[in-house]
């Protein structure tokens, strides 16, 4: 029997939601520092909600990507930066709920000085992955207004 629960790490700056194999290194579908991932749903036809526990260490951050229906991010525990092309730096903790828009390219992370754990909701397999966050752009302004 297959637990519901799959680890799919620790994988030196590995993370892939979507991949059947660890991405080269380089690809946008590798974050920026450690980070790891427990599927913990991915529906059968016709179901296409699919749903991560991910794991982040200090400092650990998506590339930049979307989601063609959009992305629900519930914050389980640490300190959370998301944030979306030409916005600010988001910062969320446990219990806040953050929702992208369809096709709203966004990353997401750990505080610097924070692990962050995240339950990442989403519809299907059309992820687009796109180029990795700078340092800057991480360092952007900062803000906790949802």
């Amino acid at each position: 029997m297959t637990p519901a629960v799959q680890r799919r790490g620790p994988m030196q700056g590995a993370i892939s939601w979507n991949c059947s194999s660890v991405p080269p290194p380089g690809s946008c579908r590798r974050p920026t520092g450690d980070a790891w991932a427990d599927a913990i749903y991915r529906g059968a036809k016709p179901s296409r909600a699919r749903a991560n526990a991910v794991h982040f260490a200090p400092g650990a951050r998506t590339a930049w990507h979307s989601h063609g229906i959009g992305q629900t991010l519930y914050i389980v525990e640490g300190i959370a930066l998301i944030r979306s092309r030409g916005g600010k730096v988001l910062e969320a903790h446990p219990g806040q709920v953050i929702w992208t828009l369809p096709d709203e390219e966004h990353w997401h992370g750990a505080a610097p000085d924070h692990f962050m754990t995240h339950i990442a909701l989403w519809e299907g397999d059309d992820v687009t992955w796109l180029d990795h966050v700078t340092d800057a752009e991480y360092a952007g302004p900062r803000t906790r207004d949802l």
